[in-house]
């Protein structure tokens, strides 16, 4: 009787270790034209402790990923990317696991931080990884701590690198082919991968928003995030299909700040999420894109600003060529303040918020790629698309 007993407790502990659970998801797009690489997010707190995940849809595997965003060793959200034609509508099938790892898919985006080797001569091949970095709000030279200056991250279409130091602003890397670079080139680009086709940096930022950096507002102009009791940059995740990274700075102005930033496969847009520990409806804050010399400017006055122009990406004009870029940001309606008159630094927004937490997109694009926009006609026109497309998302249902 007692070894019955035990071999059903063991059938039970078995079933229970191997245990699943489906779900049918239906994805829609409502709009005429064709979605590409649109991510699709499920929140895994209704269904417990899930520890790998398989999609399929019509018999085909779908690549998909797990992310913890809160960093307690508990995936939140499992993402996948999807193609959908015009008013199309598609479904998948979701088996969720309590056991196993998340498969490997190929990757579709990068990130890196790390610190400098001074046994490496090579600027693009250090090799002191890290995924975390806090300092002090008294660190005399956080912007030099690490290699290619902070956190950096991309998808095939862009790549970009985040200050830190107090302005926290992004840094652009302009492609001419249609790939991952930044893990061979770490943001320096030697004369041999140069002559093989690779990107370079292409945008000089100084002390304006660069791409949508976020910051204060102090009813006059643009305020760093400074003084901080720290600051800190960190990797949430690295792929395959998302990369996300935070920047949290910790006692700015009285708050914490979280600054997240998802970037997606196959995506030229950046996803900016700010969060606060408290409310702050009462406060202004600040963001926009670089006003490059010279640039043509566009303004829907509903939060889509853009600009095309051309500029030397870095002091040296022997070694480095002026390079075209076109910019652009897009900022709910809702988070709006007031739109600022471009000055010779920016083109802002005032932002605020009802509540704790706000979000907007910044894109980019290098004139020198084979796969993008080379005017401001078309950058701005294509924008215009973009944002309709934000406007209507796809309908996830389940």
């Amino acid at each position: 009787m007692m070894k019955r007993f035990i071999s059903i407790a063991l059938m039970a502990l078995s079933s229970a270790a191997f245990s699943q659970q489906t779900i049918t998801v239906s994805v829609s797009n409502p709009s005429t034209t064709a979605r590409t690489d649109e991510p699709v997010v499920i929140n895994l707190a209704p269904y417990g402790n899930v520890c790998s995940a398989l999609i399929t849809a019509e018999g085909q595997e779908i690549p998909c990923q797990l992310d913890d965003l809160d960093q307690n060793d508990t995936y939140d959200e499992l993402c996948f990317l999807t193609d959908l034609k015009g008013k199309e509508t598609k479904k998948y099938e979701i088996q969720l696991f309590t056991e196993g790892e998340p498969r490997p898919y190929p990757a579709r985006v990068f990130a890196e931080m790390l610190i400098r080797n001074d046994k490496v001569k090579e600027k693009n091949r250090h090799n002191n990884f890290i995924e975390s970095i806090t300092a002090r709000g008294d660190c005399a030279n956080s912007y030099n701590i690490q290699h290619h200056h902070g956190v950096d991250f991309e998808s095939e279409l862009n790549g970009i690198r985040i200050y830190f130091d107090k302005r926290q602003t992004l840094d652009l890397y302009g492609k001419f082919q249609k790939r991952l670079e930044l893990e061979a080139t770490q943001f320096y680009t030697q004369p041999d991968q140069k002559a093989e086709g690779y990107g370079d940096d292409v945008l000089w930022v100084g002390n304006t928003f660069g791409l949508g950096a976020f910051r204060g507002w102090d009813g006059k102009e643009p305020t760093m995030i400074d003084p901080v009791r720290s600051r800190t940059q960190r990797i949430i995740s690295y792929g395959p299909l998302r990369t996300i990274v935070e920047l949290f700075d910790r006692g700015w102005q009285g708050i914490n700040m979280t600054i997240r930033y998802t970037q997606y496969g196959g995506h030229r847009d950046t996803d900016v999420d700010v969060f606060f520990n408290k409310d702050v409806s009462d406060r202004l804050f600040s963001t926009g894109i670089i006003n490059v010399k010279g640039s043509e400017e566009f303004s829907d006055k509903q939060g889509l600003r853009a600009c095309w122009g051309t500029d030397w990406p870095a002091s040296d004009t022997i070694n480095w060529k002026r390079e075209t870029v076109g910019l652009g940001i897009c900022i709910p309606v809702k988070y709006v303040r007031s739109e600022e008159v471009a000055n010779k630094d920016n083109y802002a927004f005032v932002v605020g918020t009802d509540s704790n937490h706000l979000s907007y997109k910044v894109i980019y694009c290098s004139d020198n790629e084979s796969f993008g926009y080379h005017s401001a006609k078309e950058w701005f026109e294509f924008l215009q698309e973009w944002k309709k497309d934000i406007l209507k998302p796809i309908e996830v249902k389940y």
